[in-house]
């Protein structure tokens, strides 16, 4: 039986990718973007197995009535995927309020608006799989990231609490955790104003980010289909290999730097004697 998706921020990037795959192999698709206008070809090419739909995901009555008219239009949802998103990089010192505020009400509480407005939905078909879309980055920390780790870190958290809530209820939850592609990420991201005390940092972190590999995204969409066709789909997964080569080391890191302060963690349960 096909699925029935709701997708955020389906107008480029993952989210087009996403829509792609799942309508491509029948399945039907609420698509949303901003502006639907940049969904019209794949409206064009799907015709009514695609349901655009303009939404702004930091407007939570928005959300909620866009979630309700996709659940009338197609009478069900089976995949609600929390896509929409941008980046924020810049010195923790030199981060705006409003940009800071703007990055978490996008990535933060817009993927809350839309799986608190699906949730009563998938509970009473009692099945559904709710897919976050994180990053490498909302585990591991570098100059200029600390923003955007900072909101993925706080999706992360949303997720791990969520997939205990749901677990008896027949839904599923994945994170999401890609490292760097050639999407227009990038060109969509907000950069803050520099301090140049900083200069000599920001070189070395973008030249670091310049060296990485950044392969295409045409396969992130098969891939998602066979998270989202599991029977027993990963809490957490990896797309692309960078995050492999990355996240080990750190988390080795963690523990050794754990055990070594052992004792100063049982210390501070001591009490004075």
């Amino acid at each position: 039986m096909s699925k029935v998706w709701f997708i955020t921020g389906s107008s480029r990037g993952f989210g087009r990718r996403f829509a792609q795959a799942a309508l491509s192999r029948g399945d039907k698709v609420a698509a949303t973007a901003r502006s639907t206008d940049s969904l019209a070809e794949l409206v064009a090419a799907h015709g009514e197995a695609i349901l655009p739909l303009p939404l702004d995901v930091t407007d939570k009555a928005a959300v909620a009535e866009a979630v309700k008219v996709a659940h009338e239009h197609f009478g069900r949802l089976d995949v609600v995927v929390n896509n929409a998103g941008f980046g924020l990089f810049g010195m923790l010192e030199e981060l705006t309020e409003h940009d800071v505020r703007a990055q978490f009400d996008t990535n933060v509480f817009g993927a809350l608006w839309v799986t608190q407005a699906a949730l009563p939905y998938l509970r009473a078909q009692g099945s559904g799989h709710i897919i976050m879309l994180s990053s490498l980055l909302g585990v591991a920390a570098f100059p200029t990231t600390g923003a955007y780790t900072a909101s993925k870190a706080a999706l992360e958290g949303f997720a791990d609490s969520l997939a205990q809530e749901v677990a008896g209820l027949g839904i599923k939850v994945t994170v999401v955790q890609p490292g760097a592609f050639g999407t227009e990420f990038a060109a969509s991201s907000t950069w803050s104003e520099p301090v140049a005390a900083y200069d000599g940092v920001r070189e070395a972190t973008g030249a670091a980010f310049a060296a990485l590999p950044s392969p295409g995204p045409d396969g992130v969409g098969p891939a998602l289909l066979n998270i989202v066709d599991a029977d027993n789909p990963p809490l957490r997964v990896f797309f692309g290999t960078l995050a492999l080569q990355v996240i080990p080391q750190l988390y080795t890191e963690r523990l050794t730097t754990w055990q070594e302060w052992a004792e100063v963690s049982a210390q501070a349960e001591a009490g004075q004697g």
